[in-house]
């Protein structure tokens, strides 16, 4: 089993933010491959399906974001999947607006929910895809800035890192992490 969990804050408040590109990228793949049955459990929205012959749980934390490792404990802990089986989804400031980047594993770096998700399950040993949404312009806080919206065209550059980084997580079920990464880091188109 593998788990693509995808970072956001719930409520139509937080939708298509720069801090809910984890979220999108999960709904993406729940429409995709017609994984639509969510439900609440684990503090998180969950829901089950076949991706690529491979039995997947999607996963959006319910905690809010900086406390997104409540719910990814919970997760593992209940389905007892490997660490290199649970692929993080979720924003980077430090990529530009569009790009995607993919570790193996790694530190959390700025981000409070990665933070948040290695302080809980005690390792910086899973997958990641990071989906660049810029830097906060000069004199705006970080908070309000990964809480605002994309102009119309970041929103379209977001739209296209949302399906590579759906296809990167899909690549990484099927084949491995480094042949994800070797085809998608950094892409942008």
């Amino acid at each position: 089993m593998f788990i693509l969990a995808g970072l956001g804050n719930m409520g139509p408040k937080y939708e298509r933010t720069r801090h809910n590109v984890g979220f999108d990228t999960i709904d993406y793949l729940a429409a995709i491959y017609r994984i639509n049955s969510f439900k609440s459990k684990h503090k998180s929205l969950i829901a089950e399906g076949i991706i690529q012959g491979q039995k997947t749980l999607l996963v959006k934390p319910q905690t809010y974001m900086n406390n997104s490792g409540e719910a990814i404990r919970q997760i593992i802990d209940y389905y007892k999947v490997p660490y290199e089986n649970l692929v993080i989804i979720y924003d980077d400031v430090d990529l530009d607006v569009g790009h995607i980047r993919i570790r193996a594993k790694g530190s959390a770096g700025t981000h409070n929910g990665m933070r948040s998700i290695i302080s809980h399950i005690k390792t910086e040993g899973f997958p990641r895809i990071r989906i660049g949404i810029g830097k906060a312009p000069e004199r705006m806080d970080l908070a309000d800035y990964v809480l605002s919206r994309f102009s119309d065209d970041e929103r379209k550059l977001v739209n296209s890192a949302v399906e590579n980084a759906a296809k990167a997580a899909i690549t990484i079920i099927c084949a491995s992490v480094e042949i994800a990464m070797s085809k998608y880091n950094n892409s942008n188109t």
